[in-house]
């Protein structure tokens, strides 16, 4: 069968002894902080959609292979017994029983089966089992049995005894009890199956058909095999399960048993009762006390403990060495040699008897880094030097510390070389005497050493990169070292030296390179970076096509040159023991390899392919805004624009997997990785956006993908709505835009009519300035030709005063020189004096005066205030002269002499300050 196949192959190369006691199959233990939930699991089922529901201490346990669900029941009992049946969870508890069933949202409801009978539960009863039969659900406690067909009728079944168990056997139920042997249940009531005293208070945990006979396992008291009467089973596991105490049975379909018992875990035997191994506490199980068991279909075996849950892979290539004590610490190398496996860890060098047990080498305390087998010994290379291992003890044969790595001399069948703590360290076999010699010029530590022929050596630095290492022809000592940091290794941390189909390379920081010797140089390594990836790297010995890789996700890649990639580990299987940066695997035989872990180690057949199939994700519930929708085949989903959209997925019948996501159709290459089972989705673009949804796992395999069509609708002010509004307000823009417009243009307009009426206004202002200004002129020209015409009188009244004068004067003389004429010189005197009166006479200076005041706007006054010494005499010449009299003209006006007025002229220009060079005619006639 397929299982004995997988345990034949695995061990072939190992003891039964060992393989049975110490060897396991992977398991992964689940504890109270993963599960937030109770530490006691008292029963375990699993729905034909693939999720996992155990009756746990708190309520009922959910998981879909990505997260754990606590559900509890309204009186939030212990739940005692679960069955996932069809489309229901069916529970028991104290005093209770009923379903879980998901509703048209895909939410999980309880329905009681129990409040609702006629015939009540009994007070303090609790139901332990539940079992599906033909059409009906059967629940057992340990008084009474439940009966719930398909009508929904309950019908309450009490046995004469307590009831231990029951078992569905080619189509029939049989009910073990404690005092009164087996029944079977029929429609009508309890049939006597078999009774004997033999049975009388036996606690039977299961009936099966076995080898055409029943097979029956008690707690204490064995297995038998039950026919016409009751035969012990003489197998090796039934003296173990009478010690530990049976407490739950199961077969696989090759015929396999599966007992889990109270004190000591779980045993596996073959068909005969051989034990195949037993996994317990002292092997890693989180605890010993076995409640209940499921076996899956792919035959993995789900464990319900008294203090948490494990799984274990039944069906695999993988076995482990694991050891809970502590004593083997962090395991650094593993190696078969003469039949037995010796280990190297940080403590010591151990190694497993015949039964299986660890075993101390004696005096290897501290840290053992390497163990190889060279010219059929085996040597160990430890941090305090390196030894030969004789007889399960040490011999020294170099005391330089540090033995990390050891490399035999390319076409040297007795040569080898070392990296260590020192430098390089030169060995020679010469039979059973190995020699030892220091290769002097270096004490760097060089960890990784790769040889490039029978005189080169590459080593790597941790911290300070590559050097290119030449050894004399004697191999006694270094010809020269030359630092390779410079010529295009980048980074000198972390650098490791391989040789790999001849060819030295090297794995940097900044990925997979190459030494080329035509350029003496080193050159990106395309080839390795493209097919192994970048942060990669290998973790066993360099063969010409078989390597093992330890890849960026921390898988474990078997890999071949050829064939590239054939098998790969995921991480999960090591739950975080592997030895970072000193990972390591060595090949135990043709097909088996180990790899050193935390606490042990594993051994991997690359022969056995790993069956992980992946399903595809199950739709499980929706949330719009936080409001749940129905579900239906859901494959389109409609959305408002801006909706929150939560989707609830996943893909229980997958194991180790995760979910990833794709939105977009153009490049498949973009998925997005899920962190647990929910999807959330925001500010969706409008249309229809294609979701598709797949689960995969560190192996890069993957489901085919879930496809649903989210049609989200645009939003309002893309849709007729938006478009109406987009109309109105276009509307009122435009309407807006008028009255605008018709305003600005009446505004205009009346700002307009505004200018023009201040324009017309002040052109008017204008005109009436101008016509002002022309009455003024013609005002101002009546004045001046008013002026000229008093002027012309007033010249002529001076004219004809100076006439006049003249003609008095002319008169006087004629007087004077007819003096003798006048008889009476009494009236001579008389008439000359009133000619001389006439002359001078006051009235007509007054009016000569006024006329000139009238003319020349107030001359008199404003000559007299600038030049106040003037007298009155002084002010009738300025006249005169502002006149523009001549002289001759003065004289007769004055009553004096032309000479006369020139000197009086030349006195007035004194009185007036006058410059020699100012003309005094041009000052008074220009005077204002």
């Amino acid at each position: 069968m397929k299982f004995q196949k997988t345990i034949k192959l695995i061990f072939c190369l190992i003891v039964v002894q060992t393989a049975s006691a110490q060897f396991t199959p992977p398991f992964k233990n689940y504890n109270l902080s993963n599960l937030n939930a109770g530490n006691q699991n008292w029963d375990v089922s699993r729905s034909d959609e693939g999720e996992l529901y155990f009756a746990n201490h708190k309520g009922l346990l959910e998981y879909d292979g990505l997260r754990w669900k606590l559900l509890q029941i309204p009186n939030k009992t212990t739940l005692r017994s679960v069955l996932a049946h069809k489309n229901r969870v069916y529970i028991g508890s104290y005093e209770e029983f009923g379903f879980w069933e998901r509703d048209s949202k895909g939410i999980l409801k309880y329905f009681s089966l129990s409040e609702g009978m006629s015939d009540k539960i009994s007070s303090d009863e609790e139901i332990w089992q539940i079992i599906a039969f033909s059409d009906k659900i059967v629940f057992r406690s340990f008084r009474n049995l439940y009966i719930y067909d398909s009508s929904g009728k309950i019908v309450k079944k009490t046995p004469n005894s307590v009831v231990i168990s029951c078992s569905v056997v080619n189509n029939r139920l049989l009910v073990a009890t404690l005092t009164h042997g087996i029944y079977e249940l029929t429609d009508s009531d309890y049939i006597e199956y078999y009774n004997s005293p033999e049975l009388n208070g036996i606690k039977i945990i299961s009936i099966i058909e076995k080898n055409d006979q029943l097979y029956l396992t008690t707690a204490l008291n064995g297995s038998f095999y039950l026919s016409e009467k009751l035969t012990p089973d003489k197998s090796e596991i039934n003296e173990l399960i009478k010690q530990h105490q049976l407490n739950d049975f199961s077969t696989l379909e090759n015929g396999n048993m599966i007992f889990g018992t109270i004190k000591n875990g779980v045993y596996v035997t073959d068909p005969k009762g051989k034990v195949l191994y037993n996994i317990n506490k002292e092997n890693g199980l989180a605890n010993n006390t076995i409640l209940s068991q499921f076996l899956d279909v792919d035959n993995r075996l789900w464990l319900g403990l008294d203090n948490g849950i494990s799984s274990i892979d039944l069906e695999n290539k993988v076995s482990f060495y694991n050891d809970v004590s502590g004593r083997l610490g962090a395991v650094y190398d593993v190696i078969k040699y003469q039949n037995t496996f010796y280990i190297g860890s940080n403590t010591g060098l151990f190694y497993l008897d015949t039964n299986g047990e660890l075993q101390f080498i004696e005096g290897s305390q501290g840290q053992v880094w390497s163990l190889d087998e060279l010219d059929d010994q085996l040597l160990c290379g430890h941090n305090n030097g390196t030894f030969l291992v004789k007889n399960k003890s040490l011999e020294p044969i170099s005391n330089y510390t540090g033995g990390w790595t050891i490399k035999k001399v390319v076409d040297s069948p007795d040569r080898y070389v070392q990296g260590t703590y020192a430098g390089l360290i030169g060995f020679k076999n010469d039979g059973d005497n190995w020699q030892s010699k220091y290769l002097g010029k270096t004490t760097m530590p060089l960890k990784h050493i790769a040889l490039e022929d029978d005189q080169t050596i590459w080593a790597a630095h941790t911290y300070k990169g590559i050097y290119k290492i030449k050894i004399e022809d004697s191999w006694d000592s270094i010809k020269s070292i030359s630092d390779y940091g410079n010529t295009g290794i980048g980074s000198d941390y972390n650098v490791r030296v391989y040789k790999l189909k001849n060819a030295i390379c090297f794995k940097t920081n900044e990925g997979w390179k190459k030494y080329e010797p035509l350029l003496d140089s080193i050159v990106s390594h395309d080839y390795l970076n493209k097919t192994l990836g970048k942060d990669s790297y290998i973790i066993s010995e360099e063969f010409d096509e078989n390597f093992v890789l330890k890849t960026s996700d921390d898988a474990i890649s078997f890999r071949n040159f050829n064939k590239q990639e054939y098998f790969i580990i995921g991480s999960d299987f090591f739950d975080d023991r592997l030895i970072v940066g000193y990972e390591n695997v060595s090949s135990i035989g043709d097909s088996l390899y180990a790899l050193n872990l935390n606490d042990g180690f594993a051994l991997i057949d690359k022969n056995l392919k790993i069956e992980n199939s992946l399903s595809v994700p199950i739709l499980q519930n929706i949330q719009i805004n936080r409001e749940y929708l129905k579900l239906g085949s859901q494959e389109e989903i409609n959305l408002h624009f801006n909706d929150n959209l939560r989707l609830v997925l996943n893909s229980p019948k997958s194991f180790n997997y995760f979910l990833e996501y794709l939105l977009s159709e153009s490049d498949d290459s973009k998925w997005t990785k899920v962190e647990g089972n929910e999807i959330y989705l925001t500010n969706l673009s409008a249309g229809q956006n294609n979701l598709k949804v797949r689960s995969n796992n560190q192996l890069g395999k993957y489901s085919e993908a879930k496809s649903i069509l989210l049609t989200v609708s645009p939003p309002w002010y893309q849709d007729t709505a938006g478009y109406l509004l987009y109309l109105l307000v276009a509307i009122m823009l435009v309407l807006l835009f008028y009255f605008l417009h018709k305003r600005k243009i009446e505004k205009e307009q009346g700002l307009l009519k505004t200018a023009l009426e201040e324009e017309q206004k002040e052109i008017l202002n204008q005109k009436t300035l101008e016509n002002e200004k022309r009455i003024v002129n013609l005002k101002n020209e009546a004045l001046k030709n008013e002026v000229q015409l008093k002027s012309k009188q007033l010249a002529n009244t001076a004219m004809a005063l100076v006439r006049k004068n003249e003609t008095l004067l002319e008169i006087k003389q004629d007087l004077v020189e007819n003096k003798k004429g006048f008889d009476n010189f009494y009236s001579y005197k008389k008439l000359i004096k009133r000619v001389d009166n006439s002359i001078s006479h006051k009235d007509e200076w007054e009016i000569f005066e006024n006329n000139f005041n009238q003319v020349h706007e107030e001359f008199f006054e404003e000559i007299k205030l600038k030049h106040p010494n003037l007298n009155h005499k002084d002010l009738k010449v300025c006249a005169y002269i502002k006149m523009n009299l001549s002289s001759k003209e003065i004289a007769p006006l004055m009553n004096i002499s032309v000479r006369g007025v020139e000197t009086y002229r030349y006195r007035l220009k004194k009185k007036l300050d006058l410059e020699n060079d100012i003309s005094m005619s041009d000052y008074l006639i220009n005077f204002e």
